[in-house]
């Protein structure tokens, strides 16, 4: 008898677990009131240091944010954690009791004890299963929505401009990589110094850096804010130049992924990688954007827990970022690499390739008709890219400018009808001003690309990017140990997460600006707060020169609280949001059986 009940309540458990109602009510009851639970596996608790916060964690699954979820799995990954996700098993067996226990017999008593078997054995660990899965998607897409407007904001950072520029790798036992640049970031080039060792190699180092910025015309300084960036740029302002030459630190961020790539090889077979790496610094000074495509964007340093979400939604994620700011700023056809092409949408590798052999053979392209002279770029794939191409010194001053060829005819229309000349028509606002637009539209032509159209000839060729500002870090202040609590710092922007952001303040280690120490006011999102690359002021609040963390504020007003939604505590949040750096798809719900006959699957049992 024993071994038939004991048969019947495993059979009744199975079917507790795969009923669709008791599995869709449990999903809620999980999403809704589940708990994460947190714990450090025995013996791991000084290997795991650094997640130490969540040693004994505990956190609503509703409310965890991305960055807490993601560092949990890995520690639960690395082996340093536990992770457990369930809600108050009361509630679940309420729930189940309330779908399948109809009576208070025998037979029922057998029911429940087959229906809490059927929980704690099968379908909680399902459905923590399902929960897991949920909670990564939504980390997931959270994380990559950070990246990517990180990414975004990096990009389209304002360039320097077309100048003659000295790149300097710094370094202090193998010396200083300097390269000389022109305005289109050709290699003129290069030599080491060796500053840093003694008063004598000062002085020889200075001694060749005047020279080489008068031999060729130098208009800035870019130094890597690496090893030694500090000390070099400090070097560089004691020098006492024969004319103004603006000196910046430049973010040197993956810097070292180019100089071993097969794209740095291709354009610099025979140089050393660190030299590659001055061309990139003083290249990233003159145009962010042609660099950096150079590099794979996880490489720049501006995610949050990038290696820990899928990998394969991130490089789409990232990749149609880069196409989007590229396609923005549009690319000069006679200057642009290989690299920076094959992001213009309608082109590829194969086609950029093609475009660069073409230029190099042929010279300069002198309009956009004459990319259709390019092998395999058909009119297909003229149609799409020529609007985001640009030829600057082209034979038309439309070349210069995002309108399409196909548009061209339109223009000559209106100044045709206005009796002036292009070139007047895109000077004089008056004219522009005297266009009725209606009288342009037809079937291929309608008021948006017309509206589009007028904007663009307003400021023909405009980079949308903001205009470049020089910026300084706070004289004297090179590493951790000349932080105090209390001093104010201008500071860069270098990345923000769900929880802060960092902020370089020039001493090799970032900062973080805690979300609650943003602002004054209440901050949901950081990203309303800050920039990336935006100059800041911020006041030091603490300095663990053993943990390398620093913690800033940018509250104007030290004592003020930030109010905002009230939200449940289960742990030390803020402390936890500095140890790592680091909406999902919906859940439909599936609607509850009505409680007939015909859909209990006990309605016919009988024990």
């Amino acid at each position: 008898v024993d071994d038939a009940l004991a048969g019947a309540r495993d059979i009744i458990a199975e079917m507790v677990s795969e009923h669709s109602g008791s599995r869709a009510e449990l999903r809620d009851l999980f999403m809704e009131q589940g708990l994460i639970s947190s714990t450090v596996e025995k013996g791991k608790e000084e290997e795991g240091k650094k997640y130490q916060d969540y040693f004994d964690w505990k956190e609503p699954v509703k409310t965890a944010p991305s960055h807490r979820i993601l560092a949990m799995r890995r520690g639960e990954k690395e082996g340093i954690l536990s992770l457990v996700i369930a809600p108050p098993e009361d509630k679940a067996l309420s729930i189940l009791s309330r779908l399948f226990v109809k009576g208070k017999g025998l037979a029922s008593k057998q029911v429940e004890l087959a229906v809490e078997d059927g929980y704690r054995r099968l379908l909680s660990r399902s459905m923590e299963t399902e929960t897991r899965v949920a909670m990564k998607e939504k980390a997931d897409s959270d994380a990559i929505q950070v990246f990517v407007e990180n990414l975004r904001q990096l990009l389209l950072s304002p360039p320097l401009g077309a100048k003659r520029v000295l790149g300097i790798d710094p370094g202090f036992r193998t010396g200083c990589k300097v390269v000389c640049l022109d305005p289109q970031g050709k290699l003129l080039h290069h030599d080491t110094i060796y500053p840093h060792m003694n008063e004598k190699n000062d002085r020889e180092a200075e001694r060749k850096l005047l020279q080489l910025c008068q031999k060729f015309d130098i208009e800035a300084v870019a130094v890597g804010n690496g090893t030694a960036g500090r000390e070099t740029e400090a070097f560089v302002r004691k020098i006492p130049f024969t004319k103004p030459v603006q000196i910046i630190l430049v973010n040197e961020s993956g810097a070292s992924i180019y100089s071993a790539s097969e794209v740095a090889r291709e354009e610099f077979p025979d140089l050393d990688l660190t030299v590659r790496g001055s061309v990139s610094i003083g290249r990233r000074l003159m145009d962010p954007l042609s660099e950096l495509v150079k590099i794979d964007p996880k490489s720049i340093g501006v995610g949050q827990y990038q290696h820990d979400v899928d990998q394969n939604q991130l490089r789409q994620a990232l990749d149609d970022c880069v196409i989007r700011c590229v396609n923005a700023v549009g690319v000069d056809a006679n200057r642009a690499s290989a690299q920076l092409l094959t992001y213009v949408s309608g082109l590829g590798p194969v086609l950029a390739r093609n475009i660069v052999q073409y230029r190099d053979q042929n010279g300069p392209f002198p309009n956009r008709k004459q990319l259709l002279k390019v092998p395999r770029l058909g009119p297909k794939a003229f149609e799409q890219c020529a609007g985001f191409l640009r030829v600057n010194d082209g034979d038309t001053s439309l070349d210069r400018s995002a309108v399409h060829p196909e548009s061209y005819h339109i223009v000559d229309r209106m100044a045709s009808d206005l009796k002036c000349s292009i070139e007047d028509l895109m000077k004089d606002p008056s004219l522009r001003g005297k266009i009725v637009m209606e009288n342009y539209v037809d079937d291929k032509t309608g008021l948006p690309t017309l509206r589009d159209i007028l904007d663009e000839l307003a400021k023909p060729g405009r980079d949308p990017r903001k205009e470049f500002q020089e910026f300084s870090f706070a004289p004297g202040i090179e590493t951790m140990a000349d932080l105090v609590p209390g001093m104010t710092l201008p500071g860069i922007v270098t990345n923000i997460t769900a929880f802060g952001a960092f902020v370089d303040v020039g001493v090799h280690q970032d900062g973080l600006v805690h979300i609650s120490e943003l602002s004054d006011s209440f901050v949901k999102d950081p990203a309303a707060v800050v920039k990336v690359q935006q100059q800041v002021e911020v006041r030091v609040l603490d300095v663990d020169i053993e943990r390398k963390r620093i913690s800033l504020s940018m509250k104007k007003n030290p004592g003020t609280a930030a109010t905002g939604p009230k939200r449940e505590k289960t742990g030390d949040k803020k402390q936890s949001d500095r140890n790592l750096r680091g909406k999902g798809p919906h859940q439909d719900k599936v609607a509850k059986p009505e409680k007939t006959p015909f859909n209990n699957p006990f309605a016919k049992l009988k024990l």
